[in-house]
Parts: structure tokens; sequence; C-alpha cells
């Protein structure tokens, strides 16, 4: 096995990503993603406890980068404002466009998957309301801010994965004026 290359976690991010596309989800093996990456099982489970969290690699990688570029927001911001301007960060940490196209097919196919989506989505929200309170905002306030801040991150990045020519802090800046234009007509 050739355990000395790099990039062992990309490696198995692939490895995974491809064969749950090929055979399913549940059709594919811990063994089958090593062998697919050049690895052993015993590498696999040193970077992830299951075969699951190889589609979520970077999660908390993004949450770690947004709650310290909430910190870095100007005192006195809004809480809405202050999660878009974090959110500007994030494509430091996306993983490539067809990746993530990839990755959200196999995602909408298994209800394993998507159940752990929601889960990484609430994990982050939760950091981030936590964010917004330690800078001062009150609970109710830092919750619906984090909810609206999801909502246009959710459309913002699956625009920014279909089109690769798109600039993901364009398409933020859209995203939330359309929802401050249902809000607010």
């Amino acid at each position: 096995m050739a355990r000395w290359e790099g990039n062992t976690r990309g490696r198995l991010e692939r490895a995974a990503l491809d064969l749950f596309t090929e055979q399913g989800y549940d059709r594919t093996t811990v063994a089958e993603i090593a062998r697919r990456a050049g690895l052993t099982e015993r590498s696999f489970y040193r970077w992830y406890t299951d075969k699951r969290e190889a589609l979520f690699g970077g999660g908390q990688e993004l949450e770690e980068l947004l709650v310290a570029a909430v910190a870095e927001v100007p005192e006195g911001t809004a809480p809405l404002d202050t999660l878009l301007r974090a959110f500007t960060k994030a494509p430091e940490v996306f993983r490539p466009r067809e990746f993530l196209r990839a990755r959200a097919a196999v995602i909408a196919a298994s209800p394993p998957l998507r159940e752990r989506e929601l889960i990484k989505t609430a994990s982050m929200s939760a950091a981030l309301k936590k964010a917004l309170e330690n800078r001062g905002h009150p609970p109710a306030s830092a919750r619906l801010a984090t909810d609206a801040a999801m909502a246009i991150v959710r459309v913002a990045g699956e625009r920014w994965a279909a089109d690769e020519s798109a600039d993901y802090e364009t398409l933020l800046r859209a995203a939330e004026r359309e929802l401050r234009a249902i809000v607010c007509p």
C-alpha cells in the first residue's frame, strides 16, 4: 500500500465519492474505499470514524474558519451582516465544484447521508449562534440571524456549485437580496 503518498484525506474522500456514485452508499465498504485510495482500512479509520464521514471532510475546518471570521467582523455589525461577512471566507476551504455536485447527488440518494448532513448543518448553526452570542447579540436574535444566514448560504452554495464561472460572494449577496425582498417586499 502507498501509505506514504500525500493528501491521504483527499484521496479517501475522492475514493469514497467515486465508489458511492458507482455502486451506491449502502453497497460500499470501508475496505473498498481504502483499497481504491491505495491505503489500508486502518489508515481510513485514522481519518474517519465511519464511511459517512468521508463525504463530510472539511466540515469542522469550515466551522472553525467561520467562527473565527465572525470574531473578526467589526463590533456593532448587525448579526445577519456579521454572518454573511464571515461566509465570504468559506470558499477558502470549499472542495472543487465537481466534487460538491457529485457529493450532493450521493447525499440526496441516501437517507443516512441526508440525516448526517442535517446533523452537521445543525452543529454549524449552533456554533455560529454561539459566536454571535459571544459578541453580545441576544440568543433569539442570534438564532434568527443564523437561520436566515444558513438559508442564504444554502441557495448561494447550490448556485456556486452549478456554475463554474460564478463568484461565491456575488451569489451570496444576490441570495441575501432575494431573502430581504421576500421578508420586506
